[in-house]
C-alpha cells in the first residue's frame, strides 16, 4: 500500500513538473521573440501627398469614466443639414488627425455632423499603443456618445469606421445594447479578422504579428494565467520617427480589443442595416471577396466597391470619399 501511494505522489509530482516546464517554457515564448518592425509600406506613407491639412478641425477632448482625457474632432456639418450625424472610427495605427480626415470632411459637406475619435491608445487619447483591459475601448465609445449626445440629443447617428476600425465598429454592431446607439454602420475597407478569406498575408506588408508571443498569450489565458497583456504583439510599416503622429506598436490587449471579435460570430448578431465599401485596388484586402465572406452569413448587407481605389484611397481618393459621404448622408435616419 505504501508503494502505491509512493507511487501514485510521484506521478503527481511528475506531471506537475510537466505543468511547470510548460508554463515556463510559454514564458520564454514571451520574453524571447521579440517584435520586429516591418520595413515602411510606401502605399500608406505616398496616401498623404497632396493632402490639404488645412481643413482640418481643432482637436477637442472629453474625459471617459476612468477619468482619462481623450482626444476627438467635431466637423459641423455645411450646406443644409441632412439631420444626420456620424462617428468616424479610424485605422490601426492611426488617429483622428491623420488623412482620413478627408472622409470625415466629405461627411460635414455633404451636411452630416461628424464626430471622429482618437481610440484610446491612438493619437491624444491615453498611452500610445495599450489600454487597461479588453472592453474599454467599447465603455470609451459608450462614453463618447453621450458626451456627443449633450450637444445633439435627437440626432440619429451612424458608426463608420475604417480598415482595424471596421473590425471594431462590427464588433460594436454586433455587441448587445451598445449597438442600439447607432441605427446603422458603414465599413470601410474592414478588417474582418485574421481568419478571414478577404484578408491579403501580413496585410500586404502593413502589420506583422509576433505570433509566437500571441500563442503564448493565448495559452497562458486558457491555463487561468491573465498576465503580460501589455507586451506588443502587433507591428505596423510606419516611416521611421513617426511616432508623433502614429501608433508604431499594439499591446496585446489593444490588438485583440481593436478588432472584430470574427466575422463569422458577430455578423449573426449584428441587427441593424450595414453596408460595406471596398475598393478594387486594395493592397491589405482582398475586397472582391467581402459580398461572398459576409453575404453567405448575413445575406442583406450591402457591399459596394470602387472600382481603381486602394486601401488609403478608400478615405482619401474624391471617388470613394463622394461615394461613401452621400451614402451616410441619404440612409439611416427613416430607412435601411
Amino acid at each position: 500500500m505504501a508503494m502505491l501511494m509512493l507511487r501514485g505522489a510521484l506521478g503527481l509530482l511528475k506531471w506537475a513538473l510537466v505543468a511547470v516546464g510548460a508554463v515556463a517554457l510559454i514564458f520564454t515564448a514571451l520574453i524571447a521573440t521579440p517584435l520586429q518592425r516591418p520595413p515602411e509600406l510606401r502605399s500608406v506613407s505616398d496616401s498623404v501627398k497632396g493632402i490639404d491639412f488645412s481643413r482640418q478641425v481643432p482637436l477637442e477632448q472629453f474625459q471617459a469614466r476612468d477619468g482619462t482625457w481623450l482626444g476627438y474632432r467635431h466637423y459641423a456639418p455645411k450646406g443644409p443639414a441632412t439631420g444626420r450625424g456620424a462617428i468616424f472610427i479610424h485605422g490601426s495605427s492611426g488617429s483622428s488627425g491623420t488623412i482620413n480626415f478627408v472622409l470625415t470632411a466629405a461627411m460635414a459637406a455633404h451636411g452630416v455632423e461628424t464626430w471622429a475619435l482618437d481610440m484610446r491608445g491612438h493619437g491624444a487619447s491615453g498611452t500610445r499603443g495599450d489600454i487597461g483591459y479588453v472592453g474599454q475601448l467599447e465603455d470609451d465609445l459608450v462614453d463618447f456618445v453621450a458626451h456627443v449626445r449633450k450637444s445633439a440629443p435627437d440626432l440619429p447617428l451612424t458608426l463608420v469606421g475604417h480598415s482595424a476600425g471596421a473590425g471594431f465598429s462590427l464588433r460594436i454592431a454586433a455587441t448587445p445594447i451598445i449597438q442600439d446607439l447607432f441605427v446603422r454602420t458603414v465599413l470601410v475597407a474592414p478588417y474582418l479578422g485574421y481568419d478571414a478569406p478577404t484578408n491579403v498575408e501580413h496585410s500586404g506588408g502593413w502589420a506583422n504579428p509576433d505570433i509566437p508571443r500571441i500563442l503564448a498569450l493565448t495559452a497562458l489565458r486558457k491555463l487561468g494565467i491573465d498576465c503580460c497583456a501589455q507586451l506588443p504583439v502587433l507591428a505596423f510599416a510606419v516611416p521611421v520617427n513617426s511616432e508623433a503622429i502614429l501608433t508604431p506598436v499594439y499591446s496585446d490587449r489593444l490588438m485583440r480589443n481593436f478588432a472584430t471579435r470574427g466575422y463569422r460570430l458577430d455578423l449573426p448578431a449584428v441587427t441593424h442595416p450595414m453596408t460595406i465599401f471596398g475598393g478594387t485596388e486594395d493592397e491589405m484586402m482582398i475586397s472582391g471577396k467581402y459580398a461572398e465572406a459576409v453575404q453567405a452569413i448575413k445575406p442583406d448587407i450591402d457591399v459596394k466597391l470602387i472600382e481603381g481605389v486602394n486601401h488609403m484611397g478608400m478615405v482619401t481618393n474624391p471617388k470613394a470619399v463622394n461615394a461613401i459621404a452621400e451614402d451616410v448622408a441619404t440612409r439611416g435616419a427613416n430607412q435601411s
